[in-house]
């Protein structure tokens, strides 16, 4: 029977260990899954483990299975970068050889001017910062004077942090838009509304308000070929955002993970055909650059149950579920950001496909690749598709 579904899961930042060339990036040694795993005593995930994932990377306390339930490898990333917008779009099929500009000692008046002037506020911070911690700094004031909270990371991102009963999400919206104008000459990969509420410092708390405004990707992705041959494409979580709509038939709002794999077995019950794309955000935004190992490993486990949930919701003669990430964030690493590493990738569905080694594949894009094999649409720029190994 043909695959008619494919349900493509992004488990935001579970790197697989340190790439080839972690050292250019600073990440030498680096392993999102491992360190957690080792800062846990053990990983116990079942699901996961029963897929395969223990056979991609040694990992403390999980066995390589003998006979897995999916396929499993991992990915290497070709683009240069490890920002969520160069990991996603390489998985539709790009290489990204120009990294997105970065602004490590902040932004310049040149942009900044223009920003205040447009938006009519003022701006606070203008640095490199945690987000949970640069709000505790300069939450107060922002609330007293109603200027924005910008800051920027290791990524290429200009963020505007604004409390909701200060600036209503429609007008955060509105000046992320404005920002969005302005850093476009700059290429700027993104600017990422972070609205936050809470009474006082201590209290402030980040809601799932987030939004983010990407630059377009410069060329038509897998998801524009499946739109244009009649495929549904459901982005569920901040898929529709990092492409800018391009390629997507249904927009789904999601609160976290939990919210997340809610809203993809409701998609599977009413939706038979097409590509269900799925970012899962907690492991990077509230695990990964808080430095929280053991919030980490919560939220794998977390994860690995609802994954057990959503298996028995699948049609092995007709669905293929793919799970890999965007980029590492080892939670145990010196830092804040983002670390290079691989990428995990496991595969089930149809039968055919159980316990097949998919190997180091030389980039992201093999998925993008591998989706348009299964659709039959015009094949991206970039990737080589693993169907045939599948079947």
């Amino acid at each position: 029977m043909a695959i008619e579904r494919v349900i493509l899961l992004v488990m935001d930042s579970v790197g697989a260990g340190a790439a080839p060339d972690a050292d250019r990036y600073g990440d030498a040694g680096s392993s999102t899954l491992g360190h957690v795993a080792e800062a846990a005593g053990g990983a116990d995930l079942p699901t996961l483990a029963g897929l395969g994932l223990g056979n991609i990377l040694p990992l403390r306390g999980m066995k390589p299975a003998r006979a897995p339930r999916g396929a499993f490898g991992k990915c290497a990333e070709l683009s240069a970068g490890k920002d969520t917008a160069t990991g996603h779009w390489e998985l539709a099929g790009l290489r990204i050889d120009q990294p997105f500009r970065t602004f490590p000692d902040g932004f310049p008046e040149e942009i900044l001017a223009p920003f205040r002037q447009r938006t009519g506020r003022g701006v606070l911070g203008n640095v490199p910062a945690s987000g949970t911690e640069i709000i505790e700094t300069l939450g107060a004031q922002h609330v007293a004077t109603g200027d924005l909270i910008v800051y920027t990371s290791a990524d290429s991102v200009f963020q505007i942090a604004a409390h909701e009963d200060v600036v209503p999400i429609a007008e955060l919206y509105e000046i992320c838009r404005i920002a969005r104008d302005i850093l476009d000459p700059y290429g700027v990969g993104r600017v990422i509304a972070r609205p936050f509420v809470g009474p006082r410092p201590g209290e402030y708390k980040r809601t799932y308000n987030r939004r983010d405004f990407a630059m377009p990707p410069p060329e038509p992705t897998v998801l524009d070929r499946l739109h244009e041959g009649g495929w549904p494409v459901i982005g569920i979580g901040k898929i529709p955002d990092i492409y800018c709509g391009r390629g997507i038939s249904e927009d789904i709002h999601t609160e976290g993970n939990l919210d997340g794999m809610k809203h993809t077995r409701e998609v599977l019950g009413r939706v038979d055909r097409g590509l269900v794309f799925v970012n899962l955000v907690d492991f990077d935004t509230l695990y990964g650059h808080r430095r929280d190992p053991a919030g980490y490993y919560a939220c794998l486990r977390e994860f690995d149950a609802e994954l057990a949930a959503m298996e028995r919701m699948i049609d092995p003669g007709r669905d293929l579920v793919l799970i890999t990430a965007d980029h590492g964030n080892d939670p145990t690493f010196p830092g804040s950001d983002h670390t290079r590493e691989y990428v995990p990738l496991l595969a089930f569905g149809p039968a055919a496909a159980a316990g097949v080694d998919l190997g180091t594949r030389d980039s992201f894009a093999d998925v993008g690749a591998t989706i348009a094999d299964i659709f039959q649409v015009a094949p991206p720029s970039n990737g080589h598709s693993f169907l045939p190994e599948l079947r």
